[in-house]
């Protein structure tokens, strides 16, 4: 039997913080500012969960890189798709609880960071942007400053939440679609997520939508299958949300593409990561392998703090205070309509906490 564990970190920095957390504000923004310089437009930016806890998502791990909530027992990928009476009830569990879990991501809209960095996107200066987050926040700021924005320019390393896909013939469909026909097949649970929602008393919501019940018999709960099976006549198949599960590697195109961008990049800007997942952390791997120039604002140790040592610039710090500044500063003394777009927008954004979240703003 294989064992599989959820990606940890060292409960410690690996490295002291460098001049450059140390920084002010301002000087900050003016190295970000000479690092994209640099990268002359083909720099690529890499972000994780923390840059989505002010939109009230909860990150993975707080400020000193431990998980956030080790209590968490997140369904893997070999039991969601078990083909027996257990996997079964690993399916019941994770769709009842993923049902209350995605209205709270589904709902949820750009922070001020998700703002700037479309905004670095919009502007040329990093148009290419690689994400761990599952939210679908990075493509909603990045259509209101350019509603024909090219989807392309965003890689979801991980997936989305806001589609699904069956097994066997890889049907896809819209994510609200098909929360619609769980509700239709389970009135007392489509209830209670009525109720959570006139109330405010959701249950606590992890970044991939699954939330925390405890004491609860799955039995009754249906799982619907995939309906565009039963309307092509074939054999119904399990249907599953177009996201990378613990225990799941992403797929060859995914995984090529996001190697690509990073070997035709200039240099590598990481906001609001720890880096723990290997998928994430082989692309930093990869620009340190091509001397490619490497720039880090996160907030705690991140598991490629070795590789300062061999030239990654790390400012531990929150990202969207150093964007946010570097663009005040951008957008003055440039002309033209992408400039007015990201004026427009700069400094809008909701910030809304997780209700259990306090102090620094954390970055997993």
């Amino acid at each position: 039997m294989v064992r599989i564990s959820i990606p940890t970190l060292p409960k410690a920095p690996l490295v002291p913080p460098s001049g450059l957390s140390v920084l002010p504000i301002p000087q900050a923004a003016a190295h970000l500012a000479s690092f994209l310089e640099k990268g002359k437009g083909k720099t690529v930016m890499l972000t994780g969960a923390g840059v989505s806890v002010d939109s009230g998502i909860r990150a993975y791990r707080g400020e000193k890189g431990t998980y956030s909530n080790p209590n968490y027992k997140p369904i893997l990928f070999h039991e969601l798709v078990e083909d027996s009476d257990r996997g079964d009830m690993f399916r019941r569990r994770y769709w009842a609880r993923s049902f209350l879990g995605y209205p709270p991501v589904r709902d949820a809209q750009p922070n001020p960071t998700h703002i700037y960095i479309a905004a670095l996107q919009h502007l040329g200066l990093a148009p290419k942007l690689i994400t761990q987050n599952v939210d679908n926040l990075h493509r909603k700021a990045y259509s209101l400053l350019s509603p024909s924005y090219k989807e392309s320019n965003i890689l979801e390393l991980h997936g989305t939440l806001a589609k699904v896909h069956c097994l066997k013939h890889r049907h896809e469909q819209k994510r609200d679609s098909y929360q619609e026909e769980i509700a239709r097949m389970n009135p007392v649970w489509d209830e209670e997520a009525k109720e959570a929602e006139r109330t405010g008393r959701r249950p606590r919501t992890n970044p991939d939508g699954d939330v925390e019940l405890h004491g609860v018999d799955y039995r009754s709960f249906s799982v619907p299958p995939c309906r565009i099976c039963e309307q092509e006549k074939v054999d119904p198949s399990m249907v599953k949300p177009n996201v990378v599960f613990f225990g799941e590697t992403i797929t060859p195109r995914v995984r090529d593409e996001s190697l690509n961008l990073i070997a035709e990049a200039s240099s590598l800007l990481i906001l609001g990561t720890s880096l723990a997942t290997y998928s994430a952390f082989r692309l930093v791997k990869s620009a340190i392998e091509l001397n490619k120039p490497v720039l880090m604002i996160t907030t705690g140790p991140t598991r490629a703090d070795p590789f300062v040592e061999k030239g990654m610039e790390k400012m531990d710090r929150v990202a969207g205070d150093v964007l946010g500044k570097y663009l005040d500063e951008a957008v003055k003394t440039s002309t033209g309509q992408e400039v007015e777009d990201v004026k427009r927008y700069l400094h809008t954004g909701v910030v809304k906490r997780p209700p259990e979240v306090e102090g620094p703003r954390a970055e997993g």
